[in-house]
């Protein structure tokens, strides 16, 4: 049957018997940070969530294996574009999954672009990846660096904490998260004071603590992630910051980071997340059997993870192939509600907007048992939260 025949059937009548599944295999590669400064809230956690996904969804799609392959980037955008590239041209993964740290994300993003294949983006946090460097073939999930934005620093200025000093991340996620607050912060009426930008993990945080400390803000904002950001709130205690008055608030937390610092040290810190494990009976099922195989609980990243890779899998099926628009197309055709996301969808950018929590770290006294961390304090709709597609995206329509 010559090749344009067999692809007229197969729009006209998309079921299994027709599938179309290139190279008889749907391969999915987790490109994380297996043993650096980001391992812990990605790496085997985020390979763990997607092989967890795959086996419940039964080990095969349209009859063809699914397979799990892991990648490790170690930070460098290069390294990671190098993967990327040999995985997409050489090994046919069909998917690639999470990606840690923005800088990252986007040299992935262009090679997933050159060579259409997809990407869906977990811990790569820059608005831009779904705004002016947005694709059809990149897909984020989890979170962006304005929502975080909105959750935290909105809710901290409308309970008085109107001026700010940023500590911030010195790379693209970190930038963006702080520009993205600082919006947020200025139209509610509130200012920021200064910044400082920080290597990424760096061993000494400790001269910055004071120049946040000297700015007499209010509130220390923290424009970072890990390792970066459990150090600041560690020096914060040991420089007395608390103590004078001033209260941190962290744009971008995960609930490893607190395990690591101790609720005597984090308690009483608010920040936004897209995810906790004990919100509800569907949550904590899915987070205890992820706990039997990683002996911790998941971090939103990591749970972001497996729903992405279901929701691809259920995509493959319902449209009996993987050719990778029409996937990205069906996915966007249904709500994503699932133990993860709530009143979740994939928007024409290619943004997963769901609800977030913003959430408030209990203190010793009030935890009742093992990562009883959060309060949950509201739940910022994902309209609010991510806000309107960004003009600069060339799929927005106009």
């Amino acid at each position: 049957m010559a090749s344009g025949l067999v692809f007229a059937a197969a729009i006209a009548a998309p079921l299994p018997a027709a599938a179309q599944i290139s190279d008889d295999v749907v391969k999915i590669g987790v490109l994380t940070d297996m043993n650096g400064p980001a391992s812990t809230p990605t790496g085997q956690g985020s390979v763990t969530a997607a092989q967890m996904a795959v086996d419940d969804f039964g080990g095969k799609v349209l009859g063809k294996p699914i397979s799990v392959i892991v990648g490790d980037h170690q930070l460098k955008p290069d390294i990671g574009a190098s993967i990327a590239r040999r995985w997409y041209d050489t090994e046919q993964v069909d998917l690639i999954v999470d990606v840690p740290v923005s800088a990252v994300g986007l040299a992935v993003q262009n090679i997933a672009n050159e060579k259409k294949r997809l990407l869906i983006v977990h811990s790569t946090g820059t608005a831009d990846f779904h705004g002016k460097f947005c694709s059809p073939y990149a897909i984020q999930w989890v979170f962006d660096t304005r929502a975080l934005a909105v959750g935290t620093a909105q809710a901290v200025v409308k309970r008085g904490g109107d001026s700010w000093f940023f500590l911030t991340d010195d790379y693209a996620f970190g930038h963006a998260l702080e520009k993205d607050a600082s919006a947020v912060i200025t139209r509610n009426g509130g200012k920021v004071v200064g910044s400082v930008r920080l290597p990424f993990a760096t061993p000494d945080v400790s001269s910055f603590i004071l120049q946040a400390q000297a700015s007499k803000a209010k509130i220390i904002g923290i424009a970072a992630g890990p390792p970066n950001n459990t150090n600041e709130i560690k020096a914060a205690g040991e420089f007395g910051l608390y103590k004078g008055g001033q209260q941190m608030a962290g744009l971008l937390v995960l609930i490893t980071d607190i395990h690591g610092l101790g609720l005597p040290a984090a308690q009483g810190l608010l920040l936004t997340t897209s995810f906790y494990w004990d919100m509800d009976d569907k949550t904590r099922e899915w987070s205890k059997r992820y706990f039997a195989k990683m002996n911790r609980m998941p971090t939103m990243w990591q749970a972001g993870v497996y729903s992405s890779v279901m929701s691809y899998l259920n995509a493959i099926k319902d449209s009996g192939t993987d050719d990778p628009l029409k996937v990205a197309a069906k996915m966007r055709e249904k709500p994503i509600d699932d133990f993860f996301s709530r009143h979740g969808r994939l928007r024409q950018d290619n943004l997963m907007v769901h609800d977030l929590f913003l959430v408030q770290v209990k203190t010793p006294e009030e935890s009742k048992y093992p990562w009883d961390y959060y309060k949950v304090l509201t739940t910022i709709s994902g309209e609010d939260a991510f806000g309107p597609p960004d003009p600069a995206c060339s799929l927005v329509k106009k």
